[in-house]
């Protein structure tokens, strides 16, 4: 069993494996979750997905990680840190997909701010980001909640489609303003 990467109260995040593509065909493969790419993934990209996964785990340490419920050992997500290009260069991203089963009960802001703090904490980031498609209200709202703040927009080409993605940074010293606050409340 591999290693817990980050916690909260409800939720751990353990490195994909090639045992996750059962789990990550439930999420790619569900139009409600894969509206924001176009359509879902077929077997195929699924497997893609995956393999890009671990090919940056061992490029980078880190990459988006299942997210599993404590209570019940089920993967309901993923979540975390990807290098993105941003202005020709490597930016760290916080990045999160959860089931549909799983929406609206803050399980995404939950994984989404522990990523974020182990971006600041274990990896040092100095900015993390988050590139979210311009339809996507919910996940728009999840950056807002991990006190991220809309600084640009870009265009990002994906299955021959132009798609607007609103480009939402949080500094480390934003960051470390916010959790003083959170301790103090």
């Amino acid at each position: 069993m591999s290693e817990i990467i980050f916690e909260t109260k409800r939720l751990y995040a353990k490195k994909l494996t090639a045992d996750s593509i059962f789990d990550l065909k439930k999420m790619l493969q569900d139009p409600r979750v894969m509206y924001a790419y176009e359509g879902v993934f077929d077997d195929e990209m699924a497997e893609a997905w995956l393999n890009k996964m671990l090919w940056r785990y061992d490029e980078y340490g880190f990459a988006l990680n299942g997210i599993y419920l404590k209570t019940t050992d089920e993967m309901i997500g993923q979540c975390g840190i990807t290098m993105q290009e941003y202005q020709n260069s490597l930016v760290h991203e916080v990045g999160y997909l959860f089931c549909a089963d799983f929406w609206h009960q803050g399980y995404a802001t939950e994984a989404a701010k522990a990523a974020r703090d182990y971006a600041f904490t274990v990896l040092k980031a100095p900015r993390v980001f988050a590139f979210v498609r311009d339809t996507n209200t919910a996940s728009m709202n999840v950056a807002r909640r991990c006190g991220l703040k809309a600084i640009d927009i870009i265009i990002k080409h994906y299955r021959n489609v132009a798609m607007p993605h609103i480009v939402f940074e949080l500094t480390q010293k934003e960051w470390s303003l916010l959790k003083s606050q959170d301790q103090s409340s």
